[in-house]
């Protein structure tokens, strides 16, 4: 089975991603992640995406994210009813390349303003919207029984 989840070139991945992508950022996935089912299972589905399909991802992404943006700036309170439904939208752009449990998702959100390079994905967006955007997804998480600060990778 091929282990990469980004079978395009890295010319494709920066034309699709952007010229700020870097394909050291899928070794050093791999490296952390490479033996979870997560991996495996975006590995499989991903495996015989083209680049039309990955240009369809990124575009779902972009457009999510621009949502989060818009509402952040709209003053959407985390917990609300359209901020659950934007963490929804979130988890779904994780959702099609592994099952993303809301306690993953949690996790995954920690990574948003732990990291510095996610931060500033985010936050070059809109100030503050990865600080925001973890607080989304925790409280999408509490109101759907995971309590954000025992969350776990499951």
């Amino acid at each position: 089975m091929n282990d990469s989840t980004t079978p395009l070139s890295p010319e494709e991945q920066a034309r699709i991603f952007g010229t700020d992508w870097d394909p050291a950022y899928q070794d050093e996935a791999r490296e952390r992640w490479g033996e979870s089912d997560a991996w495996k299972q975006s590995a499989s589905r991903t495996r015989d995406w083209d680049a039309a399909q990955w240009q369809g991802v990124k575009d779902e992404t972009d457009a999510t994210e621009a949502a989060l943006a818009e509402a952040l700036g709209r003053g959407v309170e985390p917990g609300s009813d359209e901020a659950n439904v934007l963490a929804e939208r979130h988890r779904a752009t994780i959702d099609r390349h592994y099952d993303c449990t809301h306690s993953m998702h949690v996790v995954l959100s920690r990574m948003y303003t732990e990291d510095p390079r996610f931060a500033a994905h985010y936050d070059q967006q809109a100030e503050g919207l990865a600080a925001w955007l973890r607080r989304v997804i925790e409280e999408n998480a509490r109101a759907n029984g995971v309590e954000p600060e025992t969350a776990t990778w499951e």
